[in-house]
């Protein structure tokens, strides 16, 4: 009996270990360095960190999360919440738009803490059940964020309501299999705005596309991602990293309410012909492989 209940003991001891997050350290200060929130139109407000965005959106049915950054902005973000004004546990439903740790580190634990219910884009579900181990290209560095499981899954122009606000989502893998964006309708007194959260889809690779054999759709995917992007008609725009859409050059701490700093729709465009010529270039190095 006495060995039964050791070797219990051991199998049980090497799950706990399988399941360590190992959530890599070489990021940049920004991604864990504290900003203050802010209202960026109508019901949306920006609750993350210096560079990793976190969206709140606040209706009369409670608040929609979407993404969390690194696992130490959790009290970032709660304290962000507190500071606008609004209760923490009022989060009813989270979303992400992509399934890397530096976007979901915090998700378990508000999920958990709130009660909230998880929706996500149905390519993403497996490597948020993982923990970001089956992810094909940031499975190379294990579990890296805790691992958490959907209540609802999201399929390309699926509706997300809470209250008096829906969000459509927008399959645009690539950067991950379900990466994705959101597009909603808001206003203020004087007008009312449509927003687009973007997933810029950024490569992250450093081999040809034919390598990636975990992603055998991956340039097929990217492609298809860019051309929808293109497609797309908004007002303002945001995206995943502040950075991605210079919210530091748009925006600093205690301006005042200014929805139309984030209505370059050119700045939106630019970068998207610019990740084009990356992907393209990517794209080539598969195409001389074959011409030899």
């Amino acid at each position: 009996m006495k060995k039964i209940i050791l070797l219990f003991a051991i199998a049980l001891t090497g799950q706990v270990n399988a399941q360590k997050v190992n959530e890599p350290k070489n990021h940049p200060k920004e991604w864990s360095q504290a900003y203050e929130p802010f209202r960026i139109a109508g019901n949306l407000y920006y609750v993350g960190t210096y560079d990793l965005a976190s969206y709140l959106i606040v209706t009369n049915k409670g608040n929609i999360l979407i993404n969390t950054g690194l696992a130490n902005s959790l009290p970032i973000i709660k304290n962000n919440i507190k500071k606008l004004g609004f209760k923490y546990q009022d989060t009813k439903i989270l979303l992400l738009t992509q399934a890397h740790y530096d976007h979901l580190g915090a998700m378990a634990d508000i999920k958990k803490e709130t009660g909230a219910k998880l929706y996500v884009d149905y390519a993403d579900a497996d490597a948020l059940k993982s923990g970001g181990k089956s992810d094909y290209e940031m499975g190379k560095y294990g579990v890296t964020f805790k691992p958490v499981n959907p209540d609802f899954i999201l399929k390309d122009k699926d509706l997300v309501t809470l209250g008096n606000t829906k969000l459509m989502m927008l399959h645009h893998p690539g950067h991950t299999k379900g990466s994705c964006s959101y597009v909603f309708e808001t206003k203020d007194s004087n007008r009312s705005y449509k927003v687009l959260i973007a997933n810029m889809p950024s490569i992250i690779i450093d081999k040809k596309f034919s390598e990636v054999k975990a992603y055998p759709k991956i340039a097929k995917d990217y492609e298809y991602t860019l051309n929808a992007m293109k497609k797309l008609n908004f007002d303002i725009w945001v995206a995943s990293h502040a950075s991605q859409f210079s919210l530091h050059e748009k925006h600093h701490p205690k301006d005042a309410y200014n929805p139309e700093v984030f209505m370059n729709k050119k700045e939106y465009f630019d970068d998207l012909d610019s990740l084009e010529k990356q992907y393209l270039e990517k794209k080539s190095e598969d195409i001389s492989e074959h011409s030899r």
